[in-house]
């Protein structure tokens, strides 16, 4: 087994070598672009949800329309995940859906984050959080 596997191994780290050698730098990040683009239409969660974080974090204008599909899962943490996303991207169409979202979500929590990476990320001073020290440790001001 090991016979096998070293030669294998080998040859695989050859090619990358090979190949590292001969690509740009914007092809590169254009197929990593890709590559999550098809990570974010995967069924595996974790996966999914890497995917929109790196997207996000890439500033993927390419990835709006698929976080917007998924700010409205069924999953709390693939909405929050987008919403963090799109709010990154910057772009008009993701940004007012996250506005919406922290408005119009079920879940408070979901809101909540969206409220705040709006806030954030968007138009500072548009949710008014924490603006005088809680009472309560924890409790936020009200909008």
């Amino acid at each position: 087994m090991k016979k096998v596997l070293i030669p294998v191994v080998a040859a695989l780290l050859a090619s990358t070598a090979v190949a590292g050698e001969q690509t740009e730098p914007a092809a590169v990040s254009a197929q990593a672009e890709q590559n999550l683009l098809i990570g974010l239409a995967s069924d595996n969660v974790g996966l999914q949800e890497s995917a929109a974080y790196m997207l996000g974090e890439m500033s993927s204008d390419r990835a709006v329309i698929p976080l917007m599909r998924m700010l409205r899962s069924e999953r709390a943490s693939a909405r929050i995940v987008a919403a963090l996303a799109l709010c990154r991207i910057g772009d008009a169409r993701g940004v007012y859906a996250v506005k919406r979202a922290s408005s119009f979500d079920d879940d408070a929590q979901v809101r909540q984050r969206c409220a705040w990476f709006y806030e954030k990320y968007v138009e500072p001073g548009s949710f008014a959080f924490m603006t005088k020290a809680p009472e309560v440790p924890g409790q936020l001001a009200s909008r």
